[in-house]
């Protein structure tokens, strides 16, 4: 399975992808960046957990699933900056936006902002294709829901 999707992203021409494997692809994308300082904590998976059910209408299990199916995918990715252009070309801007909003959220989600986390943010965001001032509104926002 995982094998299909990365193939597909990563062909000369992605084409857009199904539901399932975008939430899957855009949530490796949040487990990588968890991942980024070296520390996958158990309150970064929750927050995962809990951004996965809200962003798609899950129940426990079923964002628990994805969100196990969204490590090994990441695991499995290839370099960042491929993973990542494929995704631009697959998935629509405001799904783009919206994931840099939660990708943010996982960034804050500690409090401080982390300098693995933030270089990664500055490169993850304009090869997705999403602007600096959308990607500031995204921090913005994902740092109020925080109450940072």
């Amino acid at each position: 399975m995982f094998a299909d999707l990365l193939r597909r992203l990563t062909d000369p021409g992605p084409q857009p992808l199904p539901d399932a494997d975008a939430r899957l692809a855009l949530g490796a994308l949040l487990v990588r960046l968890a991942r980024a300082d070296g520390d996958y904590s158990a309150e970064e998976a929750r927050r995962i957990h809990r951004i996965l059910m809200a962003r798609y209408g899950l129940d426990e299990a079923e964002a628990a699933s994805l969100r196990a199916d969204c490590e090994v995918m990441e695991a499995e990715a290839p370099d960042t900056v491929r993973f990542t252009r494929a995704i631009k070309d697959a998935v629509s801007y405001e799904e783009r936006e919206a994931v840099i909003e939660a990708l943010w959220e996982i960034a804050l989600a500690d409090g401080q902002r982390d300098a693995e986390e933030d270089a990664l943010m500055r490169m993850v965001a304009p090869m997705l294709g999403v602007s600096d001032p959308d990607s500031a509104h995204a921090r913005r926002r994902a740092a109020g829901r925080l109450g940072l």
